[in-house]
This record gives C-alpha cells, structure tokens and sequence, in this order.
C-alpha cells in the first residue's frame, strides 16, 4: 500500500483523525514529518503506523490503559516477553473478575424480573430494588 494520509490512517483503521492526534501526543503513534512533497505539509503513514494503530484499538478494547499500552510496545521493542506475559496473565485476572461481577448482576436481574413477572400485586420488585440502592 502508498503511504497515506492522516485521514487514510484513521479511516483504515477505522478510528478518527482526531484519535490519531491524541495517540500521537500519548507517544503511542509516531507523528512523521511531512515529506519532501513540495509545500504541501502533508504527513504520510505507512502499513507499520496502520499495524500499530490497530494494535492501540485492540488493546485498548481488551482494557488495557493508555500507559500500559505504551509499556507494551516498550516491551515488544526489547523482546521483554516475560513482562508483556505478566500484564497479559493481570488484565486476564481483571476480566476474570469483572465477568463474575456481570453474572451476579445478571442473576439478581433474572431473579427480579421473575418477581416481576409472578403477577403478585404491590411495588414492582425490580423498581423497588434500585430505589433501594
């Protein structure tokens, strides 16, 4: 692929311009100087700053944070695998913890809107419930 643009990046990856400004800043993504290209100004991105830019996303969506994303590319830098593992097996825990609060959420859910349903007459017991929280 021709290098591209910033607004080819950020639609490749399917991301805003202004995420990638704000990941340039975060020194997650280089912010490449404009080419040789005549007065135009324009910077240009290549298949690898497309590559880490998804990375970024998909890191991002399996919670990592910002700074432990930059830590990851730190360490995909140096070949640390034992750290980048160690993160991993944390953000696995974290998951793991969240996933278990989301099914007691969603058992106590079922069991109010069983209530609910039993057709018993008063306040309605899922109402009842978060009135009380």
């Amino acid at each position: 692929m021709a290098a591209m643009t910033i607004s080819q990046l950020a639609r490749s990856a399917d991301v805003g311009v202004e995420t990638v400004r704000y990941y340039q800043r975060r020194g997650l993504l280089p912010d490449p100087r404009p080419q040789a290209t005549g007065r135009s100004g324009i910077r240009h991105y290549d298949e690898d700053d497309l590559r880490r830019l998804r990375f970024v996303r998909s890191a991002q969506t399996a919670g990592f944070t910002l700074e432990e994303i930059a830590e990851l590319l730190r360490l995909d830098a140096t070949n640390d695998r034992p750290r980048a593992r160690e993160m991993a097996t944390a953000r696995i825990a974290a998951l793991d913890d969240k996933i278990a609060e989301l099914e007691r959420a969603r058992q106590s859910l079922s069991h109010l809107a069983r209530e609910c349903a039993s057709g018993a007459q008063g306040p309605c017991p899922i109402i009842a419930a978060f009135e009380g929280s």
